[in-house]
């Protein structure tokens, strides 16, 4: 996490970029973290980040050339502050990465921006952070197989279509059918949920195909992505779950990580419902829950 890189939207955003300080913010008045536990990574290095990008959407943010059009399919300004907070999420993941390879558990308090493609940003995503840290541990052969576990509402199309062709990483998205994206990409698997989806229906079709799926890849390293725009409050997702089925969502995934000794990594994904502290709350169950998991 970093302070430096934090900046503010207009008035009625639909994007609730403070909850990223305030998250932080509890867990330490929670005694969750302490502060020498948080590090500021500083940015994402050009070339690492070229592994992912391409050059010419790369050139168009750094110089701030984007059309209005593109602009817009973000949903978010770009100018220096916003570009080095992208970067410095992305860098956030990496080092994330690192930390679970020799701890177990790595966790990025930002992160998610699952729907970035190779050559443009979209849904309030500039740079898709998981795909960038998958990548660069592939290139330095600290991982041969990886699984995206992505359980926000929205499918987590930008990642899929990034690996689409390459069978090192696995892709598993878990989301609202009629949700945006409205034309989706094809993950490794694709779970679609019908409007309405509750805690129990939820629960029993991620354990069902959670522990068979990783079994059956045997992944070095697992990246969750763990969005709470499932829950029932959400206004912009389509799902059902209650605060603590979000919760127990959170548990299943992360206790069969940790049963199983598989490093994990946690970015935040999204979460937009009206009351900012229902969002913050459950970005904090979750990471309440794996550091109890993982201690």
């Amino acid at each position: 996490f970093s302070a430096k890189h934090v900046y503010s939207l207009p008035d009625g955003h639909r994007f609730p970029i403070a909850k990223y300080s305030l998250v932080y913010e509890q867990l330490l008045y929670e005694g969750v973290i302490a502060e020498d536990q948080v590090k500021d990574v500083g940015l994402l290095a050009e070339e690492v980040l070229l592994l992912t990008h391409s050059n010419e959407y790369w050139q168009k943010l750094k110089n701030q050339t984007l059309s209005e059009k593109e602009t817009r399919k973000i949903g978010l300004p770009i100018h220096q502050q916003s570009l080095q907070r992208s970067l410095n999420t992305s860098q956030g993941t990496i080092f994330a990465s690192e930390q679970a390879l020799n701890n177990g558990l790595g966790l990025n308090l930002a992160g998610g921006t699952h729907h970035a493609y190779a050559g443009h940003g979209e849904g309030f995503c500039v740079f898709n952070d998981i795909a960038i840290a998958a990548n660069c541990l592939l290139d330095r052969n600290l991982a041969q197989k990886v699984i995206v576990i992505d359980l926000d509402v929205h499918q987590g199309n930008g990642t899929s279509a990034i690996f689409q062709q390459d069978s090192r990483v696995f892709t598993f998205s878990m989301h609202g059918k009629n949700n945006y994206p409205h034309k989706k990409e094809r993950s490794d698997l694709d779970i679609e949920l019908p409007k309405g989806t509750d805690d129990n229906e939820y629960l029993h079709i991620l354990s069902e195909n959670l522990p068979r799926l990783i079994s059956k890849i045997k992944p070095d390293l697992i990246y969750y992505q763990a969005g709470v725009d499932v829950l029932a409050t959400d206004l912009l997702g389509t799902l059902a779950l209650s605060k603590n089925g979000c919760k127990q969502r959170d548990e299943i995934v992360i206790e069969n990580c940790c049963r199983l000794d598989i490093p994990l990594v946690i970015v935040m994904g999204g979460g937009y419902s009206p009351r900012l502290a229902d969002i913050v709350d459950a970005h904090c169950n979750t990471y309440k829950t794996a550091l109890d998991i993982y201690h």
